[in-house]
């Protein structure tokens, strides 16, 4: 099933009445006990501007994964201010009658840039995607062997550069079908795509999971070649079980699309 098919229920009505539904096809979506991280966040963005439909571009947000999200969930949105610009929104999944992801999303109105700084580029720029093959997913969770494509973005120059045991993961990503969403949700889908930088500092394997994801967006009509964006997560400094990371997103041709952070937890 598409990603249409999960938001579909989402209407205001719904929304409105906080009460249960069904998300079709959420076991192409899950990872392990929970839906994907950019997928429930999808779904708390999708109930804002479902409920709100006058909303400003969404330029940045904060999503804490609180409890594993599954098929059955309850949604709600509220305005917790509104200005002339800027309109910050919450909304929420809840599983169960008890809270499971809450999420805090700022839209806001373009207006005469009184300060413009471009993202650093990207260096050194991997090789692009046709450059490497597909990575098979027989070991990787559902919701990438069912809708996702990826490709190794790290070649010999990136690891004279940073080293070859730095805790970074970089890959090409792209959906395997249209997903007919709006640029801006898809870069909430595809934001949380790779698992945490930390993995490349584990002594020994053992399973990681997201806690919250804050992101800015940094163009508000994001597009790219063919479908590939490159993704990268960073740890910035693991210890006690978790791993503060950075995360970012790249069109094709380089321009920075996405800038995040992220706090992981290090099990095993």
């Amino acid at each position: 099933m598409t990603v249409q098919s999960l938001l579909e229920p989402i209407t205001p009505d719904a929304i409105r009445d906080n009460s249960e539904l069904t998300l079709p096809g959420a076991e192409n979506w899950m990872q392990g006990r929970t839906l994907y991280g950019g997928a429930s966040a999808l779904v708390a963005y999708v109930a804002a501007i479902r409920k709100f439909t006058d909303l400003p571009p969404l330029r940045a947000a904060q999503v804490a994964f609180v409890a594993p999200v599954g098929g059955e969930v309850a949604l709600s949105a509220e305005i917790v201010r509104q200005g002339r610009n800027v309109t910050q929104v919450r909304s929420a999944i809840a599983v169960g009658g008890q809270l499971a992801l809450t999420a805090f999303w700022l839209f806001g109105a373009g207006r005469e840039a009184n300060a413009q700084h471009p993202a650093p580029a990207l260096d050194p720029a991997p090789p692009p995607p046709e450059k490497f093959e597909s990575l098979e997913h027989d070991k990787a969770p559902a919701f990438i062997a069912n809708n996702f494509e990826i490709r190794r973005a790290q070649d010999a120059s990136f690891y004279e550069a940073s080293g070859p045991n730095e805790p970074v993961v970089r890959r090409w990503v792209r959906l395997t079908r249209d997903t007919g969403l709006d640029p801006i949700a898809e870069m909430v889908l595809l934001g949380d795509t790779l698992p945490p930088g930390a993995m490349r500092a584990m002594k020994r394997p053992g399973p990681l999971s997201s806690i919250n994801w804050s992101f800015n967006l940094l163009d508000t009509e994001p597009s790219t070649r063919n479908g590939w964006w490159l993704a990268e997560t960073a740890s910035e400094y693991a210890d006690d079980g978790f791993s503060s990371e950075r995360l970012r997103l790249w069109n094709a041709d380089g321009r920075q699309i996405l800038a995040g952070m992220q706090s992981a937890a290090i099990f095993g």
